[in-house]
């Protein structure tokens, strides 16, 4: 009988257990924000920012300066300066380019037809 009620006992404790991460605490984003993500974000801001230079021939010729200004300057800045400190759901500014007219439609230069 007493091996039962400790089987029982045990079973109840085993299966009643709730995680560990059910009272996630807030501080833990925002000290990993600004020890860790936001010096990330800063560097890769200062990096963005002279490969973005030598590129702005480039850019220039191809008429991308602005995807490429955004890409390389603007997201990292908004990452580190204007996104509130422990949000990480806003940190993407890429946004893909629209597709063409002939896409949508289902064109295609490489089919031949």
């Amino acid at each position: 009988m007493k091996k039962m009620v400790l089987l029982l006992i045990t079973c109840f404790l085993l299966f009643n257990t709730t995680s560990a991460f059910a009272d996630f605490d807030e501080a833990f984003l925002t000290l990993g924000d600004v020890a860790v993500a936001r010096p990330c974000g800063l560097a890769s801001l200062i990096i963005g920012s002279a490969v973005f230079i030598v590129s702005l021939p480039f850019a220039a010729a191809s008429g991308s300066v602005k995807q490429t200004a955004d890409t390389l300057v603007s997201g990292p800045f908004n990452f580190t300066f204007t996104r509130p400190v422990g949000d990480f759901q806003r940190t993407g500014s890429y946004k893909p380019p629209e597709k063409t007219q002939k896409a949508k439609s289902g064109g295609d230069d490489t089919t031949g037809k």
